[in-house]
């Protein structure tokens, strides 16, 4: 039985949500999420506990107590009045009692728990709070025994309150629904900043009074290697083959802000030339403090530094007191007038320079709002549950919703939002399952599977309006596409000023930087991999953190991994690009032919009217686009663009292309398999290599009618442009391209089924193909 195909379309959803469709007046805080009630318990403070031994002798903690539902503060030790200010945040529909309790308890050892006091409170008697309302006063209360007993002493400082997830204590709350006494800090909303990214550009010019490991050394083979951080650069060997190297070559690195790790330029003697083996004849730190900033083109200044001299084994004191004067020349600088490109270029989220003085104005605010998800498959096979969380990214501000714990259709319902200074931005949102809830590893270990991606291009966005839609989340595997459920989501751009939004799209995509002095493409590729492994390991050592998996699986950091099934997606869009030229070409053959004798006929009397009234023709061409783009305004697509799975391939690629495509750099794959990869790589690129054969012999045959490689045929060529000269001179224009339209369109019983006499004369013409082995 044939197994039925995945529904991968995007699905309008009507939540339940107060902002507008279209939104016009001033914006209200989370209005693109629906509204969650929580019961808010916040413990400041304590004061005159007695521990069995009598006062400092106990080890308070509270427990806040609501049904089946517990919370619990940090534990103090020997103090009788501790101050916790903490926040718990309890969901009002899990809310199965009309009582909380919260407990002050003694913690006398691991397994023994004795309760000081208590404080009861009825939940139909707490107090709502509305946003914009001030945060409720917090008061004392004295603590009681378990028979309702006031005590003679020990009381404790709480506010308790009904609220929502607007409330600004939510952020920092424990959550009943996202919370685990192991794992609270890994569970919560957190918002993160990409490091400020530096192109820091070495260029090294020349070395003087190097002195060799070998006097008597003949041509060496002198470079210059580049350190920051775990990356190695190295320059080529100097031309100049003695003590006094010359290269004045660029080496690009990218740095981050804080700068925590100095630039180390090394010169050294390659000894052979078939291995990398190497000596030090000299070294520099360069801490980037000290190096200079630029915004501009204008070159930074070159300075003379100092070679420290390398350790030599088996040197004596005298020898190492010798005068050491080698030196490095070099420009040094920090390039602030570039954006550093840490994702894939065709899905930039952030198209600005590092100095914020190169900054336009912004022309926006996006909003986004997490919903819920539906559909999840269980992550986690032995405990059979799903710990789900969402990640946002849009320029450098990274958002993490709270983790929904053992739920298949988690509900968060949070909402962020981002200034937009460019619309041909991409926002991205991914789903992941929370690997520390399944290995209690507070170290950081846990890994973090992917369940899902979606991006929202903001161009295709209309101003104002919220976009309100369920998107598949899909996943390819090595066994093939797999949909891992929906995930609900309102967005809205906000236009600040629609002048300056028209004008952003006359702007440069980039800062002038990349045009002024462009970086090769090359160049762009292996900075942007450095870009994008400092990013991960700078979030990754936040708390939480936002692990490498998922920085590199938002940012797209395989992406340029060889594929077939991309290959073929790609061939079949540029296929589809020119199927319009191919329509337009088959049309007018359609009417060359007289196949509808009527259509003909209104073509050849259009193009008498274009020739004889020439002024209409540009006007003509402007109001037919004109006519087109509102006709099809009607019928514009109201949704954004998402997956197609036909285009991708991924419903017809199978599992050995697949395998291939996430085999990794370099593979692991060995023997036969190998073998046939290549082999089929191999067909593929030889029928590449005969189409680009192809063209290029084309383009030959039309640059050889000038060429005099065949005399004979650039001799009727010339020949024929002297006759033309002198027929186009004494006739006019008109009746040249009505006699030229005439012969073209004549009746095809006019005419020969063999090739024209132009296309004859360019397949006689030679090619470098005659040239080539």
């Amino acid at each position: 039985m044939a197994k039925p195909k995945e529904d991968f379309s995007l699905k309008q959803t009507k939540p339940n949500i107060s902002g507008s469709k279209n939104t016009t007046g001033p914006l209200r805080p989370h209005d693109l999420v629906e509204q969650m009630q929580f019961m808010f318990v916040k413990i400041l403070k304590a004061k005159d506990l007695v521990g069995p031994d009598g006062p400092d002798t106990c080890d308070p903690y509270v427990e806040i107590i609501l049904g089946n539902c517990k919370g619990t503060t940090k534990i103090f030790e020997k103090k009788s009045s501790p101050e916790w200010n903490q926040v718990f945040a309890f969901k009002k529909e899990r809310i199965q009692t009309t009582t909380l309790e919260t407990v002050v308890r003694d913690k006398l050892n691991e397994v023994s728990h004795e309760m000081i006091g208590k404080v009861k409170f009825n939940i139909g008697d707490v107090p709502m709070r509305v946003q914009p309302d001030s945060p409720l006063a917090p008061q004392w209360y004295r603590l009681e025994d378990k028979n309702g007993v006031k005590l003679g002493a020990g009381e404790l400082m709480l506010s308790v309150w009904m609220g929502t997830q607007a409330d600004e204590a939510f952020s920092e709350a424990w959550i009943s629904d996202a919370a685990e006494s192991a794992g609270t800090a890994y569970t919560r909303s957190k918002i993160y900043h990409s490091p400020r990214l530096w192109y820091l550009r070495v260029n090294v010019i020349q070395g003087q009074d190097l002195v060799l490991r070998d006097k008597n050394r003949k041509n060496p083979e002198i470079f210059v290697r580049g350190t920051l951080g775990n990356l190695v650069l190295r320059s080529r060997s100097s031309p100049n083959k003695n003590e006094n190297p010359m290269w004045n070559e660029d080496m690009m690195f990218v740095a981050a802000e804080p700068f925590e790790e100095p630039l180390v330029l090394s010169v050294e003697d390659k000894l052979n030339p078939n291995k990398e083996e190497s000596v030090c004849l000299g070294r520099v730190v360069i801490p980037l403090q000290n190096v200079m900033k630029r915004v501009d083109n204008a070159p930074a200044s070159a300075r003379w530094y100092n070679l420290e001299r390398p350790e030599i084994a088996g040197e004596n004191k005298e020898q190492k007191e010798v005068n050491f004067a080698s030196k490095l020349n070099a420009r040094i600088s920090l390039d602030g007038g570039y954006h550093v490109l840490d994702e894939a270029t065709n899905y930039s989220s952030d198209l600005r320079s590092t100095v914020k003085l190169l900054w336009r104005p912004n022309i926006g605010l996006l909003e986004l709002g997490i919903l819920n998800a539906t559909g999840l498959p269980v992550m986690k096979g032995k405990e059979k549950r799903t710990d789900a969380y969402c990640v946002a990214k849009y320029a450098t501000k990274w958002v993490r919703t709270r983790t929904i714990l053992d739920s298949l259709a988690p509900q968060w319902n949070e909402q962020f939002s981002w200034d937009v200074y460019d619309l041909c931005t991409v926002l991205t949102i991914g789903v992941f399952d929370n690997g520390h809830i399944q290995a209690g590893d507070m170290a950081g270990k846990a890994f973090h599977p992917r369940i899902g991606k979606v991006r929202i291009r903001l161009s295709t966005l209309e101003s104002n309006r919220i976009y309100t839609y369920s998107y598949p989340l899909v996943v390819l595997q090595s066994s093939g596409v797999k949909k891992m459920g929906e995930i609900q989501l309102a967005v809205r751009f906000s236009c600040a000023s629609f002048f300056d939004t028209l004008q952003n799209y006359t702007q440069p995509l980039l800062p002038k930087m990349h045009y002024l002095n462009p970086l090769s493409v090359y160049q762009l590729d292996s900075l942007r991999h450095q870009a994008a492994f400092i990013t991960s390991l700078r979030l990754s050592r936040a708390e939480p953190p936002l692990r490498k998996e998922i920085v590199d699986y938002m940012l797209d950091v395989g992406s340029n991994m060889w594929s077939i099934r991309r290959a073929k997606a790609n061939y079949d869009r540029i296929l589809d690009l020119l199927s319009g030229i191919f329509a337009l070409i088959k049309w007018f053959e359609q009417i060359r032919n007289w196949k509808s004798p009527a259509a003909t006929m209104a073509f050849y009397f259009l193009f008498l009217v274009v020739v004889f009234v020439p002024k209409l023709t540009l006007s003509t061409i402007f109001l037919v686009l004109f006519l087109v783009g509102v006709w099809r305004c009607i019928k514009r697509p109201r949704h954004p663009p998402h997956l197609d799975a036909k285009l991708s391939h991924v419903d017809t690629t199978n599992e050995e292309e697949l395998d291939e495509e996430f085999d990794p750099l370099p593979s692991k794959k060995t023997g036969e398999v190998l073998k046939r990869r290549y082999d089929r790589l191999r067909g593929i690129a030889g029928r590449m290599q005969v189409v680009l054969g192809d063209l290029a012999t084309q383009g030959e045959r039309v640059q050889s009618l000038l060429s005099w490689r065949d005399p004979r045929a650039t001799m009727i060529f010339v020949c024929f442009c002297l006759v033309a000269c002198f027929v186009t001179y004494v006739t006019p224009f008109q009746y040249v391209l009505i006699l030229s339209m005439t012969y073209v369109l004549r009746h095809p019983r006019f005419r020969v089924g063999f090739p024209s006499v132009v296309q004859n004369f360019l397949r006689r013409l030679p090619a470098r193909t005659d040239s080539m082995l």
